[in-house]
C-alpha cells in the first residue's frame, strides 16, 4: 500500500511539474485554468478506486478482476460526470477553451488509468509462478 502511494506521489509530481510547466510557457492557450482541478480530481478518483479495490480483495482475493473492473467503471462514470457537469455548467460556450477543457481532460484520464493499469500489474508480477508459460 506504501508502495502505491509513493508511485502515485512521484508520479503526480511528474505530472504536475509538467503541467506547471506548459502553463508558464503558454498559459491559458495549451493549458485550460481548470486543468489544475481536474489534476486533483484524478489523484483522488486514483486513490478511491485503489482503496476499493484493496477492500474488496481483502474480502475476498478471488474476486479481483471484478473489484477492478468495477474500479475502473466507477472512474469512468465519474469522469463522464465531470465532463457533464462542465459542459452543463456553461463550458460548451467557452468556443475554443472548451476544446483545451476536454484535451487537458482525456490527457490526463489516460495517463491516471495508465499508471493505475501499470501499478496493478507490476504488484501482480511477484505473484506469477516461475517457469509457467501459457500457450
Amino acid at each position: 500500500m506504501l508502495q502505491f502511494f509513493r508511485q502515485l506521489l512521484i508520479f503526480s509530481l511528474l505530472i504536475g511539474a509538467v503541467l506547471y510547466a506548459l502553463h508558464t510557457q503558454y498559459g491559458t492557450t495549451l493549458v485550460h485554468p481548470l486543468a489544475g482541478y481536474i489534476f486533483g480530481f484524478f489523484v483522488l478518483i486514483t486513490i478511491i478506486t485503489y482503496w476499493i479495490t484493496q477492500r474488496l480483495v481483502q474480502i475476498s482475493p478471488d474476486n479481483f478482476m471484478a473489484a477492478y473492473f468495477g474500479s475502473m467503471i466507477l472512474r469512468l462514470l465519474l469522469s463522464l460526470g465531470l465532463v457533464v457537469l462542465y459542459l452543463y455548467r456553461g463550458g460548451a460556450r467557452e468556443g475554443d477553451a472548451r476544446w483545451t477543457f476536454l484535451g487537458a481532460f482525456f490527457i490526463l484520464y489516460f495517463l491516471f488509468a495508465g499508471f493505475e493499469v501499470w501499478t496493478v500489474l507490476s504488484n501482480l508480477r511477484p505473484f506469477s509462478k516461475r517457469g509457467v508459460t501459457i500457450t
